[in-house]
């Protein structure tokens, strides 16, 4: 395959007309200026490549935070026919079913002093174990009861107390991914999880104070519950070392099945197997499974984040209010049904970097926001703002229900090192009114404002696309970063 071209199909979406080994177009949601920054690396080609996978179904698309990544980009989206096509881990990625949940309380900015945020963040640091390894003192399962979690997902988390029944209405899937099959995850990656849950890990994983800044949908977020200057908490994290570990087994795996099958790849990463064959329905079982134990391990979050505010505030959670908008994944496969032409069929959608964004009136959506659409959260810097949209009826249409995911990275861990080498980024996030406790100062240093594009452009792309639509704007105030 030549050089990438990308061809204008108005200011927010370029496409990359099919060529060689392609079996449709790509499409990357862009400005002008990021499709400037996006062919600087190889994901461009990378959106490419996925366009040659046996069964795609519509475009490779990615979305506007995409960057380089496995097989497949970060921010990239593709659907696959259940007999067709094929699924990968690459479209998933290592961290399978990191995502995102926004907690809401009545508390607004007034009622925390700067000292109050840092204390508060300090507690949650002291509640909830975060960086490389980490893992909870008090709490570790068997492996019996850890596969429970496996198949059960946030419902095993509230059966056991950590949250509320009404939690589950409140997350993508209900909390539980059904098709898992705990019996395909391997011994290994059971060890690496049965202390790890409940635990924020390290990376990009954090959890954050803020503050709603500006509403731009009055109606919306009054539905969502959002009001002006109204304190909320972002809970972002995966699946830890357990999820990790899956991905490394079948990419093992799937690296033989390629050539059991014939499948011509331009690149080994996007290693696949049939969704119907043997070893495609094993990977789609034991990533259910890590799945359920990230939507387990965000509930046990939620709750020890609860407990925190109750012991801090003195107050208990129905008073300060605090409650669970939404719970979103972004780096999952899922089987689903979508309106492809004129005929409604099942299709195994990959998003990696990427969020569901359904319009309204989808059954998959709880109750109370079916009328104006699925919530969805943009998590962007610690040193500028995050986003609330809401899904809409064009993404059903165009994206599969897909929008994106987050800022994007600019910058590895290691060039961000680099970049904040001789400056305290804690302080200059102080100067901003942020405070920032994080696990490790090489940790602050590798999650720098700096390494992330700006999420407010980010948002700007798909909300003029009209792929997801604007909410509300959140401003951090407080970081716990793993």
């Amino acid at each position: 395959m030549g050089k990438i071209r990308c061809v204008a199909i108005d200011p927010w979406r370029w496409k990359i007309p099919k060529e060689g080994q392609m079996r449709t177009d790509g499409l990357i949601y862009a400005s002008e200026d990021m499709l400037s920054l996006i062919m600087q690396d190889q994901s461009a080609q990378q959106v490419a490549n996925v366009a040659t996978l046996p069964g795609i179904v519509g475009y490779s698309m990615a979305m506007p935070d995409i960057h380089q990544g496995y097989g497949f980009p970060i921010g990239g989206v593709a659907a696959f026919d259940l007999k067709e096509g094929v699924v990968s881990p690459g479209g998933v990625g290592y961290d399978i079913n990191c995502g995102v949940r926004l907690m809401t309380t009545h508390l607004t900015r007034k009622d925390l002093s700067e000292e109050k945020i840092k204390a508060l963040v300090d507690a949650l640091f002291e509640n909830v174990p975060s960086g490389v390894g980490s893992s909870r003192k008090d709490f570790s399962l068997s492996q019996g009861e850890l596969k429970n979690v496996l198949a059960e997902g946030a419902r095993w988390a509230v059966q056991k107390g950590f949250g509320k029944e009404q939690d589950l209405d409140h997350i993508e899937e209900g909390g539980r991914i059904p098709w898992a099959d705990p019996d395909k995850v391997s011994s290994k990656a059971l060890e690496r999880g049965k202390s790890q849950l409940g635990t924020l890990g390290s990376g990009n994983h954090f959890i954050e104070l803020g503050f709603v800044e500006e509403i731009y949908d009055e109606k919306v977020a009054k539905i969502f519950g959002l009001f002006p200057d109204q304190l909320t908490v972002f809970v972002h994290t995966g699946s830890r070392g357990l999820g990790h570990q899956v991905c490394d087994d079948f990419i093992a795996i799937l690296l033989k099945s390629i050539q059991k099958y014939g499948i011509d790849l331009p690149d080994r990463q996007l290693c696949c197997a049939p969704i119907s064959s043997p070893e495609g329905k094993a990977y789609l079982g034991a990533m259910g499974a890590a799945a359920n134990f990230a939507f387990a391990n965000r509930q046990m979050i939620s709750h020890w984040v609860t407990e925190t505010f109750e012991k801090f505030f003195k107050i208990p959670a129905e008073r300060l209010g605090l409650s669970l908008l939404y719970d979103i994944a972004h780096n999952i496969a899922k089987i689903e049904h979508h309106l492809v032409g004129d005929k409604e069929i099942e299709v195994c959608v990959h998003r990696k970097g990427a969020t569901r964004s359904f319009g309204p009136g989808r059954e998959e959506i709880p109750a109370v926001y079916r009328s104006v659409g699925q919530p969805v959260l943009i998590p962007g810097d610690m040193g500028r703002y995050s986003y609330v949209l809401v899904g809409t009826d064009r993404a059903m249409k165009e994206t599969f229900g897909s929008t994106c995911h987050g800022a994007g990275r600019v910058l590895s861990r290691h060039q961000a090192i680099k970049a904040s080498k001789g400056r305290s980024i804690s302080q200059e996030l102080a100067q901003h009114g942020i405070y920032v406790r994080g696990a490790s100062k090489e940790t602050i240093k590798e999650e720098m404002p700096e390494a992330y594009k700006d999420v407010s452009k980010v948002v700007e792309v798909v909300h003029n696309a009209g792929i997801s639509r604007k909410v509300a704007r959140l401003r951090p105030v407080g970081v716990m970063k793993g």
